[in-house]
């Protein structure tokens, strides 16, 4: 075998025992880049238009582009559409900037916590506390290999799309608007 045979046997060999790089996860029809912040991406996603109106409202923009890190449980569009008629109208309000940015860092946890981690967490008792920047607690569970967070009303949400890396912590794209007990 010649010198060039091994190496394109070599080569090809190790590309083939190589791990493949995971492509950028879409999130409401947009790629979501772990190099990109929170912010940076989520104004890209066709599905969290509300969620990135809310932000801007509750002007938590630039703690979102800081350096972190966050774990953000990021509801839909649809999710704030279960809402009651006129409640996200009535949130985006000036005067209602506090009750906003209270559910909205909510949504929010210190650190990088990725969704097997809360799996795990959760095996022991079937349910972990999680405690958030907006001083709620809900309560997460693993439900038929997904994550499932309870909130302070009692809904449950279910992470629809989990572990998607950012520069500064990692989204779980939700389809239930978490709510603080009053």
């Amino acid at each position: 075998m010649t010198l060039t045979a091994r190496i394109l046997t070599t080569a090809f060999a190790l590309s083939l025992a190589a791990p493949a790089f995971a492509e950028n996860p879409m999130v409401g029809g947009a790629p979501m880049y772990e190099t990109k912040n929170i912010i940076e991406n989520a104004v890209n996603s066709k599905d969290h238009t509300t969620l990135v109106a809310a932000v801007k409202a509750a002007g938590l923009v630039e703690t979102l582009e800081g350096k972190g890190p966050f774990t953000v449980f990021a509801p839909t569009n649809e999710a704030f559409a279960k809402l009651p008629a006129g409640t996200v109208d009535n949130l985006l309000k000036p005067e209602n900037k506090a009750a906003l940015t209270r559910i909205l860092t909510c949504h929010v946890v210190a650190g990088n916590i990725t969704a097997q981690q809360v799996m795990d967490m959760a095996k022991a008792s079937g349910k972990v506390t999680i405690k958030t920047v907006g001083g709620c607690e809900f309560t997460a569970m693993a439900k038929d290999g997904k994550v499932m967070i309870e909130d302070g009303k009692g809904d449950t949400a279910a992470v629809t799309i989990a572990d998607v890396m950012q520069s500064n912590g990692v989204i779980h794209v939700i389809d239930t608007v978490l709510l603080p007990q009053m």
